[in-house]
């Protein structure tokens, strides 16, 4: 069986490394042959915010905001209270009350988010962003390429990352994404877990939540079935198969740990958005369209960035007591500008504003167009081209002195709130 030291590359005989005494050692007898991975940053926001700030380093760090916030990340430290991703900050706050809260900054994130996949791209072309902090690569074939096997390109790359970025990474190993996603999971933080032919009994009295797309819901209602364990749901017959509809194939492959999903360079976006919460609860049609516009000025540089722009928007509104609205609406032609996105909302906004207290706003851009069919205007909206103009100074203006170098006058009605 294959030992692979993680700090010298070594393939070793023993628990430790005979080259350089390291313990950090990885055996799996596939470990030469496996090729699909999936790479995780461990606790991104907080690794990157401790890495530029060495004095938190061994502080608990919340990534999060406002009382009525949630927790985008937390350090390990944080954890060891309870914290969780997504958890509300005023439990986090609970908790960890003597955490040290910072708000995000996205726009650091997505420049070492960046670095890190150009990386990955000098590996394998194969490779697909599955959010600002994670990605799944394929690495079959390279072996020639780079001289090493995919497990030492993934060790070395693991040791490059820390020591030019400053944070670590966690890696899955597998014959397939899935697997790939639920070893990455199981040796966090620095970890490097492989699950090959032995993954069935590895993971077969895990419960079922543990795989991925398998929901809170979908989980309480296999449950009622006397369904609790991943061999459970894989040992199903076709009879009690028939009882969950239409999606049990699809559950019970999971379960079997069967994924034919490629790895695609490019993931399709389907929609785009953003979000804020209040700090307190609006009701007022006024107070709702000035928190609404910061957010269409936020998705309209969303949309730019990532090259896409809506031809549909969606206004999500969510009430003190959590229940959800939803409302979509076609827009008449793409757009990627702030000002079409508020008026294409704005009537939206309205029918809802009926005295119902928010606790959250949020708009998207569903479904999505190509960035190069936005704003050119027609016989019914001339003056597109003339916005698009006019933004893209704004833009410039914006990029060369600062966000706040130009405000629109709605922007400066202030809401208390946080996205």
């Amino acid at each position: 069986m294959p030992f692979l030291c993680r700090d010298c590359d070594a393939i070793v005989q023993g628990p430790a490394c005979t080259r350089c005494g390291s313990v950090r050692i990885v055996r799996h007898p596939e470990l030469l042959t496996l090729a699909i991975a999936h790479i995780d940053c461990d606790a991104f926001f907080a690794a990157v915010e401790k890495r530029d700030r060495p004095e938190l380093r061994d502080k608990p760090l919340i990534i999060g905001g406002g009382v009525r916030g949630v927790v985008s990340t937390c350090c390990y430290i944080a954890r060891l209270s309870g914290v969780r991703s997504a958890m509300p900050m005023f439990k986090a706050r609970q908790l960890c009350p003597q955490a040290v809260v910072l708000p995000p900054e996205m726009g650091k994130y997505a420049v070492v988010s960046r670095e890190i996949r150009t990386m990955f791209e000098v590996l394998t072309p194969l490779v697909q962003p599955l959010s600002i902090d994670e990605a799944a690569l394929d690495l079959s074939g390279t072996q020639t390429l780079h001289g090493a096997a995919p497990a030492i390109v993934l060790s070395r790359l693991a040791r490059r990352i820390e020591a030019e970025l400053g944070i670590t990474i966690s890696i899955g190993l597998a014959r397939n994404r899935m697997l790939a996603k639920l070893a990455a999971e199981r040796g966090k933080p620095r970890g490097f877990t492989v699950l090959g032919a032995e993954a069935a009994d590895v993971l077969a009295q895990e419960k079922i939540g543990l795989l991925p797309g398998i929901g809170p819901a979908q989980v309480k209602k296999l449950e009622a079935l006397g369904i609790i364990t991943i061999s459970q749901l894989a040992a199903l017959d076709a009879g009690m198969a028939a009882r969950l509809g239409n999606e049990a194939s699809a559950l019970i492959a999971r379960a079997r740990l069967q994924d034919d999903r490629p790895i695609r360079p490019e993931r399709e976006s389907k929609s785009i958005s953003a979000e804020t919460t209040f700090e307190t609860d609006i009701a007022g049609r006024e107070a709702l369209e000035a928190a609404l516009w910061p957010l269409c000025e936020k998705l309209g540089r969303r949309l730019h960035r990532e090259g896409q722009a809506a031809a549909g928007i969606v206004l999500k509104l969510k009430t003190t007591d959590f229940l959800l609205r939803t409302r979509s609406q076609r827009l008449p032609a793409p757009t990627q500008l702030a000002e079409s996105l508020f008026e294409a909302a704005q009537p939206v906004l309205a029918r809802e504003a009926d005295g119902t207290r928010f606790r959250l706003i949020g708009l998207g851009a569903a479904p999505l167009a190509e960035a190069a069919l936005a704003d050119h205007g027609d016989l019914a909206d001339t003056l597109a081209p003339r916005r698009r103009a006019r933004q893209e100074a704004i833009d410039r203006l914006r990029a060369r002195f600062g966000e706040a170098a130009v405000q629109r006058g709605r922007a400066l009605r202030p809401v208390k709130g946080k996205g």
